[in-house]
């Protein structure tokens, strides 16, 4: 799931870059969806613009804390939910990393504009879609591995 989000995020990004002019929008559905190339030196919703670098340490901790937790998913849905997250949580590394103005302050391509909404990309829709089913699945109590499974179960 992270190799697939990560490779669709690249994708879309580069995709965005080749055929967008930055800042003017192309409407999709009208003023309802619009795709609108700009780059982002913050977090989401432009939050914390100085501090890219310290936002490129914490996607890292992210990352390795999800491979960690990840080698003992047990469920498809903690597994799916976890996937999410760092293959988004990888995009946005990505940029970090390899994107201008340099590495570790490398600007996040966002290009996907909703009215009253900030400009966002694939990465961001994954990190909110697998946070969203990290917090049902915690809220139903279904364990994410097979020792907390067998413990649950007796």
């Amino acid at each position: 799931m992270a190799a697939a989000v990560l490779a669709a995020d690249q994708l879309t990004k580069i995709l965005a870059v080749a055929l967008l002019d930055p800042g003017r929008a192309v409407p999709v559905l009208g003023e309802v969806v619009q795709l609108r190339l700009i780059r982002n030196p913050g977090a989401a919703f432009s939050l914390a613009t100085n501090l890219t670098p310290v936002l490129t340490v914490v996607a890292i901790a992210v990352a390795l804390v999800i491979v960690v937790v990840g080698r003992r998913v047990a469920h498809r849905g903690w597994a799916v939910a976890l996937g999410a997250v760092l293959g988004g949580a990888l995009g946005t590394l990505t940029d970090r990393i390899f994107r201008m103005p340099g590495a570790f302050r490398g600007h996040v391509v966002d290009f996907v504009e909703l009215p009253n909404w900030p400009v966002f990309n694939l990465a961001d829709t994954a990190i909110v879609t697998g946070a969203v089913l990290v917090a049902v699945l915690s809220v139903r109590g279904v364990p994410h591995d097979a020792r907390r499974r067998e413990v649950v179960a007796s």
